[in-house]
């Protein structure tokens, strides 16, 4: 693979042929952009099927629904929200998609264009990419993310979410793995900067925007920011750091498959004939959704069983109230008839009796039934979580393991425990936990306070997860209350996808 190259399209004035590298392409970071029309999306269907020709499966985030023209040439699992979609999937499904597309070398497109909830949506396409990043720590096989509108995940302006960090991650940190990013966008200006400024490859097809073209000025050159918006359809300026060129001219071919992104026009639409996945990868995706419908269907059974129980508890209760509250009204009454000495409380009947084992049975049951009630509600809040170990003969194939790099995982492992322990005892969940701890990654020092607005999570969830981390050495804090992650943790923790997942 490491002379192995793909030709994309050629010089604009030589027409002399232009080939990318393809350990470059599938590892490494490229941003492509241009105005709507220009070409882009264009660009990097290209690069996706001369991957696929060549045999590397690749996994595109589709925003907008258009990549399943691919289908057209190549078998790839479609996995979305729309019923035209192999699989309907939600974020329940990340670990699966990431496996089959990672591990089992399939192509996918994960279309989220058709979700009406859009944290669903956000949700799946982070859990994804985690899955991804931590999969790659052991494969580290070569392998290329693919992500349209990459501007709403990590914009300029600030606002970034889990997943544009995530993203972030996977561009900063992916390719000592394997993994490599390629961002898409029609507005450069509203990309964080970071994210383009650390790609190496780059394309530039035609912009118009006057804060697009000064960011072109700013990253490629002035002259480049002028003439960008002379440039034709498909056409760009092309920018490598594996050559001695630092920019070229070039005209992209057209990408073979169906152009579904293509805007309509008045000509009749003809859907073209599509290649379609096995039943058997349909099927372990569909398996998952049958599975937790099962389980959801059963905790709604559970909770109307036990809506019904204490309803009848209740009706017995009030029962024997009033039983009892009968029987001290007789038992006051003869006292006062007698004008003797009190008379002892009346002993319970039978039928108290009776009553009160019932409750004391149903009680028991209840318990039972709010137990596996929850158990089964923790098993679909943590399922996203959940992370399988990867098999030896996965890992094989990336090379002998050396024993530094064993030690170092076994350190990590080790910090990972901890601060999964530290998570149990505060009042932070684990996801607060990795906000929390990726929070304090990113600073010098910040008080608990700064820490609680940054992550968006209660001052007391925040302040009880610090008391634990700093019990176990995690997080220091100095005399004027400035906590700091403790280098350690610092180094090995955030190497991973998830602290709680080492």
């Amino acid at each position: 693979m490491s002379d192995e190259r793909v030709t994309v399209g050629t010089e604009s004035e030589s027409e002399k042929p232009i080939s990318m590298p393809v350990v470059q392409l599938l590892t490494g970071r490229g941003f492509i952009t241009g105005k709507s029309g220009s070409g882009k999306s264009n660009t990097a269907s290209v690069v996706v099927e001369e991957l696929l020709e060549a045999g590397y499966p690749v996994l595109i985030v589709d925003t907008d629904g258009e990549y399943y023209g691919l289908k057209e040439e190549y078998e790839l699992l479609h996995a979305g929200a729309d019923e035209e979609c192999d699989i309907q999937v939600g974020p329940e499904h990340a670990e699966k998609v990431a496996e089959l597309a990672l591990e089992g070398n399939v192509p996918t497109i994960l279309d989220v264009s058709g979700y009406l909830d859009e944290d669903a949506a956000d949700e799946l396409l982070r859990e994804t990419a985690r899955h991804l990043f931590a999969k790659e720590k052991k494969l580290k096989k070569p392998f290329l993310l693919v992500v349209e509108e990459v501007h709403e995940y990590i914009p300029e302006g600030g606002g970034m979410d889990e997943t544009g960090r995530m993203l972030i991650k996977v561009g900063k940190r992916g390719r000592k793995h394997g993994l490599g990013i390629v961002g898409i966008s029609q507005r450069p200006a509203d990309v964080k900067k970071d994210f383009i400024t650390q790609a190496n490859w780059l394309v530039w097809h035609r912009l118009t925007w006057d804060n697009d073209t000064k960011v072109v000025g700013r990253i490629v050159g002035s002259e480049y920011g002028k003439r960008v918006a002379e440039l034709d359809a498909g056409e760009a300026f092309l920018q490598t750091d594996w050559t001695d060129e630092d920019v070229r001219r070039v005209q992209f071919k057209r990408k073979r498959t169906f152009d579904a992104g293509a805007t309509p026009g008045l000509d009749d639409f003809e859907r073209p004939e599509l290649k379609s996945v096995s039943d058997g990868l349909v099927g372990d995706l569909q398996s998952i959704t049958e599975s937790e419908q099962q389980e959801r269907e059963r905790v709604a059974e559970l909770e109307r069983e036990l809506t019904q129980r204490n309803r009848r508890i209740d009706q017995l209760e009030r029962e024997l109230e009033s039983a009892r509250d009968v029987s001290e009204a007789a038992r006051q009454m003869a006292e006062a008839l007698s004008g003797d000495s009190p008379i002892p409380s009346a002993q319970a009947t039978f039928s108290d009796v009776g009553m009160d084992d019932e409750l004391d049975r149903l009680r028991s049951e209840n318990t039972a039934l709010e137990a596996e009630i929850e158990e089964l509600r923790e098993r679909l809040e943590s399922r996203d979580s959940e992370e399988d170990e990867q098999s030896s003969a996965a890992s094989s194939g990336s090379g002998v393991e050396t024993e530094d790099e064993s030690d170092v995982d076994a350190e990590a492992a080790g910090i990972a425990a901890e601060i999964e322990a530290a998570s149990r005892r505060s009042l932070c969940s684990k996801t607060q936990t990795w906000t929390v701890i990726e929070a304090l990654a990113g600073r010098e020092g910040a008080t608990a306070d700064e820490v609680g607005s940054a992550v968006s999570a209660p001052f007391q969830h925040v302040w009880t997860l610090l008391m634990e981390l700093r019990g176990c050495s995690c997080v220091e804090r100095s005399s004027d209350g400035i906590y700091t992650l403790s280098p350690a943790a610092r180094d090995l923790v955030l190497d991973s996808a998830d602290p709680l997942t080492p």
